[in-house]
This record gives structure tokens, sequence and C-alpha cells, in this order.
């Protein structure tokens, strides 16, 4: 996965970000950045993934699901790395590895959607550009992985729910377009190559 360095006076001063892609060998970044303080370890990513009575499972069993995902080799995102610490994550993976996640879902024969469902930026790292890094990454492992087409569900910035899923702004400036409505709140919009 590529390397990226801040070319850009907006953004945090990063130096070299690495971003991999979670695998088993990699599954200890993952976890270290979900059960560090303020990390979501009562979710680790499997919302919006095919999980039996998702609002009623304990952490544990969550984290076993998504730790039985990673070890069968199961796409589930990439994380961010810099300066040896683990420093963000994007949920980006094939569109059938979730549960529906648009009503355009209806039929879902359709192959080579990729999606990214979820960011995850430490609160001490937000408004950096840390997310915008993390989104680049995504699109570029998801077409070298296969995808036609990129699909995501971000909302607009004066959202009060969602907003993990990105902001829809940060989608549409990388030539997403918007393809129709997920809920009230969430765009689905789409990138082909």
């Amino acid at each position: 996965m590529p390397k990226r360095s801040s070319d850009s006076p907006r953004k945090a001063d990063w130096g070299e970000i690495l971003f991999t892609e979670v695998t088993p060998s990699t599954r200890a970044d993952f976890e270290n950045l979900f059960e560090q303080p303020g990390g979501p370890k009562y979710c680790l990513c499997m919302a919006w993934r095919n999980l039996e009575n998702r609002e009623h499972v304990p952490n544990d069993e969550r984290k076993r699901a998504m730790m039985t995902l990673i070890e069968a080799d199961t796409p589930v995102g990439i994380v961010a790395q810099a300066g040896g610490k683990t420093i963000g994550w994007c949920s980006v993976a094939p569109r059938e590895t979730y549960r529906k996640l648009s009503p355009q879902q209806d039929d879902d024969t359709e192959a080579g959607v990729w999606s990214i469902v979820c960011f995850y930026v430490p609160r001490a790292l937000r408004g950096g550009g840390l997310a915008a890094a993390l989104l680049d990454a995504a699109i570029d492992h998801a077409f070298a992985k296969g995808a036609r087409t990129v699909e995501a569900y971000p909302v607009d910035k004066a959202s009060p729910s969602y907003r993990f899923m990105g902001f829809r702004d940060m989608f549409v400036s990388r030539g997403f377009h918007e393809t129709g409505m997920a809920g009230s709140r969430r765009h689905v919009m789409r990138l082909e190559r």
C-alpha cells in the first residue's frame, strides 16, 4: 500500500504515513488502535457487517466476529501508521461483505463494488487531514484489489449522526457523484475508474 507524506500546509505534519491492509499478520495493529483509550472497542467496526442481533451483541462477541473475518482473509479495511504507531482506520471492503447499505442495493448482483463505511481517527488527531489521507488510500486500495466502483455513504457536516462515515464534501472533492440517499442523512456516492 502506498506511503504518503504531507504536502499541504492545512494538513498536520504527519511525516510519512504508511497505509496497511488489515490481514491476519497485521491484525494486532487494528486491535491496538481500537482498544486504546477512547477507541471504538464497543463497535470494532461490526455495525455494517452481517452479525445476527447486532444491537444486543456483547463487545467480546463483536471482537470475535471481526477477528474471524480477518483470520479468514476477508477484506475489512486499512490502518494508517506514523512514527511506529497505528493512528487511523478506514473500513473498505467488497460491498457483499456488509449487510444492505442502501435502498439502491436491492439487486446485489452488481459485481466489483467496494464500500467505504467507516473512519476512525483518535480525537487528538482530528482536523489535521488524516481522514482525507485515509480516504485517498482506501480508494487506491479498492481499485488495486479489483474494484470497478467505490461506493460510500457520507453525511453533511451538520449531521448529528453517522459522522463516522465521513463528510460528503470530502468525497465530492475526489470525484464521487451522488446516486441517492440511504435514510434521511446518508448520501450514496460513487466513484468509477
